[in-house]
């Protein structure tokens, strides 16, 4: 055998979304890419801020010296000064470039946190339904995952959150706005659970984190806002991208933050660190952290997504479809009209749509639709889902 045993059971698993990607490739050669309605990968369709460009065309036509030079493995100083001070404004707390370590991604990030915080066989709580790689890097810190249901509309259940702490765990993931299914976690649940935290510290004499993934933080819709984890947990850490609100999921940049106060702070720190280099990712990109300091709170025009969500949910709710209103992200999570949520995606497939099945987000009988596509593309892919639809219906 080639590969590890468990890297091809991995793949297995964690294949749906670049499957039905790669597919949708086969398919748009064959029937024409106009006529392929792919809601597979969640790939901004948005162009970046104006301000980006310039900026960027700004700093390479007035390089610094060693403008592509290796650095500090947490980061340039001034970037960090920068995100630091956008932190403070943003959460009401006191940050510095201390606090702040500049990773490549919000993947990046929290890989680097799992292995700096992680024992072997130590569990980190995970909430259902969750992004798809969740799993494998628990795995790559050799963790162990312990998966918990979220509650009615996917809402934060802090009830069985606290049944499954047990003495092996050492965090709490949460991804709000959530990846797959849009929602937001209200601010009296995220309280709820930094006070559940809290009060297992002072029982247990053990600190158990509070990480939250936050690359979705600014695409809220219906003036939601998105609680801070840093007013209502003091172990906490955020991991986050601008992959999503500037539209550069390829270049890689982002961030991790921890809370000012949150117990053994340098040590966490140097070993973020430290994590963050021989995992393989070294440094963030240079480049990106030039720019960085210049679009602090640039945000593309979410306004253009929460039009697409309301194109979307109106058009498969009157087809019959059930499925949660998102608050944020740009995602739906519908439920599949049948349990098998893989022969339903099967079945939308052979409309020309291109879907990913729940299984895959720890949610059977659910699928998920990444609406980041062109406004025409939703509207023409309706009579599809409708079909499918109807195929299955009582």
């Amino acid at each position: 055998m080639a590969i590890a045993q468990k890297i091809r059971d991995f793949m297995e698993k964690g294949s749906f979304i670049r499957k039905m990607f790669e597919e949708g490739d086969i398919l748009k050669a064959k029937h024409g890419k106009e006529n392929v309605f792919d809601f597979s990968l969640g790939n901004p369709n948005l162009d970046p801020p104006e301000e980006v460009h310039r900026r960027l065309i700004q700093i390479l036509s007035e390089p610094v010296p060693a403008l592509h030079g290796y650095m500090s493995n947490a980061g340039y100083l001034e970037t960090r000064r920068a995100v630091a001070d956008f932190l403070s404004g943003e959460h009401g707390l006191s940050f510095t470039e201390q606090e702040v370590i500049m990773t490549c991604g919000a993947a990046g990030a929290l890989n680097a946190v799992l292995k700096a915080l992680m024992e072997p066989g130590e569990e980190l709580i995970v909430l259902a339904p969750y992004f798809v790689e969740y799993l494998f890097y628990v795995d790559n810190a050799q963790g162990v995952p312990r998966v918990v249901p979220t509650g009615p509309n996917f809402s934060l259940d802090v009830k069985a959150i606290e049944q499954a702490l047990t003495p092996r765990t050492k965090a709490v993931l949460i991804n709000s706005p959530n990846n797959p299914t849009g929602k937001v976690y209200d601010e009296t649940s995220i309280r709820q659970l930094g006070d559940l935290l809290h009060r297992y510290e002072r029982e247990q004499g053990r600190v158990i984190y509070l990480i939250s993934d936050e690359p979705y933080r600014k695409i809220v819709y219906d003036q939601i806002q998105v609680p801070s984890i840093f007013q209502a947990c003091r172990q906490s850490i955020s991991v986050t991208s601008y992959s999503k609100d500037l539209s550069l999921p390829g270049e890689r940049i982002g961030y991790l933050a921890v809370h000012p106060q949150i117990p053994d702070k340098e040590e966490l720190l140097a070993a973020c660190t430290f994590t963050n280099r021989i995992l393989g990712f070294v440094n963030a990109p240079a480049l990106m952290q030039r720019l960085l300091p210049a679009v602090q709170g640039l945000t593309v025009d979410i306004g253009i997504y929460q039009r697409k969500r309301d194109i979307f949910y109106k058009g498969l709710t009157q087809i019959g479809y059930q499925l949660t209103k998102p608050e944020g992200a740009f995602y739906l999570f519908p439920q599949s009209p049948i349990p098998d949520d893989v022969a339903f995606i099967q079945a939308l497939q052979e409309e020309l749509i291109l879907a990913v099945p729940g299984m895959g987000f720890g949610a059977p009988g659910y699928f998920r639709i990444a609406y980041c596509a062109p406004d025409a593309t939703i509207e023409k892919s309706l009579p599809g889902f409708e079909r499918a639809f109807k195929k299955f219906a009582n």
